[in-house]
């Protein structure tokens, strides 16, 4: 194997393994959130590097199913969860 193609196969699997420790050690908190609006639900789970983060991700993922358009997603963000469960 010629050398520039094995610095960049090095390169390739550091970059690789950078990735997969950031992304496994930054999702710390894990939260499962309900929301129920205009007589729809939808639950969703995410994962933060904060609970609140987590939260606000799962939030908004629910609403994105059960609210159309930029008023009810609005709404619907702004709305309490009906539930919320902290998994990790």
């Amino acid at each position: 194997m010629k050398n520039p193609v094995l610095v960049g196969l090095v390169i390739f699997f550091a970059l690789l393994g950078v990735m997969a420790y950031s992304t496994l050690t930054l999702a710390q908190h894990r939260v499962e959130v309900c929301m129920n609006y205009h007589g729809r639900q939808n639950c969703r789970t995410a994962s933060g590097t904060t609970v609140e983060f987590a939260m606000r991700t799962a939030i908004s993922n629910a609403c994105a199913d059960i609210a159309s358009g930029v008023t009810e997603t609005m709404g619907c963000m702004q709305t309490p969860p009906s539930k919320m469960v902290t998994l990790k």
